[in-house]
């Protein structure tokens, strides 16, 4: 009989064999004749929203604590990038390159998150996730009124570069890089204490697990990563103001992605905002006035009949598929067997 840990083996090769071919099409993709400036840069915006769902993975999914703010970050980081390059363009002469300006949200946003994490991370259940929509909407106000630095409602416009490609490839080798990065860190002792977290944080505690050093290690991170994304969204699009950067939808697609993907996997956040993303075009392509209602049932839908997402779906059923096809294998191995063994006369 096929051991279970065979037909695992032969599931992840299997994986392992989609995932590398996936890679090396999105690598070839830019490179591809025929591939528009606009479809890369769809394809960029939807490695940002990748990025942002892996980030509130590792707070929402791997703590369990359900972070409603979570876009803070990635306006901060935007913002911080926006106000340091459009210093040159506004005739102060003084404008930061893109690469420190970026750097210095990237700081900023992790720096910021520190500073909050540390207050609202020691409240639990709903309590940390109304903090944070209150610290998201609270950020987005004080944006929005300290034009002198940061444009106020008008916006910041920032020097121009269009280059879609580098834009692409960039995004893709830090998703990329972010998704090793959480695969190598849910194997580790910090990734199994994260999840203790998640599971019984009064028992973790007692087992010796520093828990809110730990929570808001991984929130620092987390915002940090998404403030990543944030500056270069921002260094990308060339205009920031107070609603396209501080947007609750952000949150929003990050939380349905990881939901939809399969909460709390390392998979889940890349196949659920990916999914979730092209299927949003399509709807909003073709059903114009009802794509929101329609995200809204298949949302319903997700929680009541696959509540572990894409990812658990398909494992269970790749699994079991795997085990098939171990058992037809077999069997033609038997038959093969049964054959050679009969007398040559009775050989069909």
């Amino acid at each position: 009989m096929t051991s279970a840990g065979g037909i695992k083996r032969t599931a992840r090769r299997l994986i392992g064999a989609l995932v590398a071919v996936g890679l090396a099409w999105l690598v070839v993709l830019p490179l591809w004749p025929g591939t528009s400036d606009s479809m890369l840069f769809t394809m960029t915006l939807m490695f940002t929203s990748i990025g942002v769902a892996i980030n509130w993975n590792l707070t929402g999914g791997f703590t369990g604590y359900i972070d409603f703010g979570h876009a803070v970050w990635f306006g901060l980081g935007a913002y911080t990038t926006a106000i340091m390059m459009s210093l040159q363009s506004n005739g102060l002469g003084i404008g930061w390159p893109p690469v420190p300006a970026i750097a210095l949200g990237v700081v900023v946003a992790g720096a910021t998150a520190a500073l909050i994490g540390r207050a609202t991370m020691r409240l639990k259940g709903p309590y940390f996730s109304v903090a944070m929509l209150a610290t998201f909407v609270a950020m987005r106000e004080i944006v929005r009124i300290w034009g002198g630095l940061t444009g106020g409602g008008v916006g910041l416009t920032l020097p121009p570069y269009l280059n879609r490609s580098l834009f692409y490839f960039v995004e893709l080798a830090l998703v990329v890089a972010l998704a090793v990065f959480v695969w190598w860190l849910r194997r580790t002792r910090v990734g199994t204490a994260l999840v203790a977290i998640r599971e019984d944080e009064v028992g973790a505690e007692m087992r010796g697990i520093a828990t809110t050093r730990l929570k808001v290690a991984t929130f620092s991170f987390a915002g940090a990563s998404t403030g990543l994304f944030g500056g270069l969204w921002a260094f990308q699009n060339t205009f920031v103001d107070p609603d396209i950067a501080f947007t609750e939808v952000r949150t929003l697609d990050a939380i349905m992605g990881t939901m939809l993907g399969g909460i709390g996997t390392v998979a889940g956040p890349i196949v659920g905002s990916a999914v979730l993303y092209w299927l949003r075009e399509v709807l909003w392509a073709n059903l114009l006035d009802l794509h929101l209602i329609a995200q809204g049932v298949l949302l319903i839908v997700i929680v009541l009949f696959m509540p572990r997402g894409l990812v658990g779906w398909f494992d269970r059923r790749g699994v079991a598929v795997t085990d098939l096809w171990h058992r037809w294998s077999r069997a033609g191995r038997e038959v093969e067997r049964s054959d050679a063994d009969k007398p040559a006369e009775d050989r069909p």
